[in-house]
């Protein structure tokens, strides 16, 4: 997939991604359909609580779909509201799909002279790398230059699961599944395998949270970290649908900058047994 420059304003210096308050989401209506003429309708919002409609929404421009083929497939019917964006999506072929948007860019952070801290590009802002030499001094108190990058994905499969979406890009933080994120079920182990840059991410940090936080007074919510080949294996504690955020950083990033950050959202669905 290629990444776009989306939402670079979002990719904090020095902090967890899991820092942010707001949580971006795609949410499809199921994630395993039949029939004839299969159709998914998605949901995909920014929030405070998890698949709750309460910030801002996800705009459909910045979404593609991926066919079983490789193939980009046209979202239907998209509207964009006040809190959540909504599309359709026909699955044309058997086989599975990918939906979701990516993200890149560098954003630096300094104080200045006056002890005022600073950053590029502004908030809200989206930046031009050209402009980086002559927006961000060489030398300031506390200087940090950060490569992050961003997905939030969700996956739906037509028939019997397929694997030719996951094929790495070898571009930032991607998931390479061992367990399908289309066949999974209350009661078994799931096994994923986290890339950075087309290697594995050991030492990846995720957090998972149970749909439903609106109606109970704890989120519920648990963290698996990666081992050296990059895998997490989760318990699913019942069946129904998750978000699960994914975060990687380390001091390997290529001049001017000197981390890397990756961040992975991806919307999963547990079936009962």
């Amino acid at each position: 997939m290629k990444l776009k420059l989306i939402i670079v304003a979002l990719l904090g210096l020095g902090l967890s991604f899991s820092a942010h308050a707001h949580r971006f989401w795609i949410l499809p209506a199921a994630t395993v359909l039949s029939g004839e003429d299969p159709w998914v309708t998605f949901d995909a919002a920014v929030s405070n609580d998890v698949f709750f409609f309460n910030h801002f929404p996800l705009r459909p421009d910045n979404i593609t779909a991926t066919a079983p083929d490789g193939s980009n497939v046209e979202l239907q019917n998209p509207h964009v509201g006040k809190h959540r964006s909504v599309f359709d999506l026909q699955l044309t072929q058997e086989g599975t799909y990918r939906i979701g948007g990516a993200s890149e860019g560098l954003v630096a952070t300094w104080t200045n002279e006056d002890g005022e801290r600073r950053r590029w590009p502004g908030r809200g802002e989206t930046a031009n790398p050209e402009d980086f030499d002559t927006a961000v001094p060489k030398k300031a108190d506390d200087l940090k230059v950060v490569y992050g990058t961003r997905r939030n994905e969700t996956y739906v499969t037509a028939g019997a699961p397929t694997e030719t979406v996951f094929t790495p890009s070898n571009s930032g933080l991607e998931l390479q599944p061992i367990s399908h994120p289309n066949d999974l079920y209350n009661g078994e182990t799931a096994r994923f395998r986290f890339l950075f840059e087309g290697e594995p991410a050991a030492g990846t940090k995720v957090t998972v949270v149970p749909d439903g936080i609106r109606y109970r007074d704890a989120q519920d919510d648990f963290s698996v970290e990666a081992d050296a080949d990059g895998i997490i294996a989760i318990d699913w504690p019942g069946a129904g649908r998750y978000w699960l955020e994914a975060e990687y950083g380390d001091d390997q990033a290529t001049p001017p900058a000197t981390m890397r950050q990756g961040s992975y959202v991806l919307t999963l669905e547990v079936l009962p047994q």
